[in-house]
């Protein structure tokens, strides 16, 4: 499958705001928003004009993509499904995006970041349910229970991640045995628990034109 394989600092740069796409770097002095926070490319000498309404809307799309990792394709099946369930589209979006294996790996605390997640997922190192896996698409529900594979525990960065795994917070529609590192979907999550960098709505208006 096709994948972003450029700079994610520029991505950051691009939505003027700290998506968290590299894990503790972004907490560091050398976070690229940090140093200069500034659009990449070649910078203009006259003044920005204002942006459309269409183009705001278009940067929350993308802010929304660059966060969860997703190419455009496969964000606007997500943004179908949404529209097609129940409730409000925007809200249905996210929680969608976040019931994805590889975001549930990130959010359990397991990598640093959701692209560090989605790797740890292809590689066959997650067993959900018992079974292993490498899709990180995949739509968690509830009470699907996340591990890891038995030869992975003897990996180096396993040993390390349960030394560091007590530091991270885990949000309250997961829950984790960080004795085993096993973590469990307790409820779908709710849109008001998820400290989303977009608007939904305005995804939603975009896709409406």
């Amino acid at each position: 499958m096709a994948r972003y394989t450029g700079a994610v600092c520029r991505l950051c740069r691009r939505s003027g705001e700290k998506l968290f796409l590299k894990g503790s770097r972004c907490f560091m002095a050398k976070c690229a928003i940090d140093r200069r926070n500034k659009p990449p490319g070649q910078q203009q000498t006259r003044r920005r004009q204002r942006l459309s309404d269409r183009g705001l809307q278009l940067r929350q799309k993308q802010k929304a993509r660059y966060t969860y990792g997703i190419l455009e394709n496969q964000f606007r099946i997500f943004f179908t499904r949404a529209e097609k369930q129940a409730g409000v589209t925007g809200d249905n979006l996210l929680v969608l995006l976040e019931r994805r294996l590889d975001n549930v790996v990130y959010r359990l605390g397991f990598a640093d970041s959701r692209a560090q997640a989605r790797q740890i997922v292809r590689h066959g190192h997650i067993v959900l349910n018992g079974r292993k896996t490498n899709i990180p698409s995949y739509l968690t529900k509830e009470g699907d229970t996340i591990s890891w594979k038995k030869e992975s525990t003897e990996k180096e960065y396993y040993k390390q991640l349960k030394e560091t795994i007590e530091a991270k917070t885990v949000p309250s529609w997961l829950s984790l045995d960080t004795q085993n590192l096993v973590g469990q979907v307790l409820s779908l999550p709710n849109p008001d628990d998820v400290e989303a960098t977009f608007d939904g709505k305005a995804i939603v208006e975009y896709y409406s034109r």
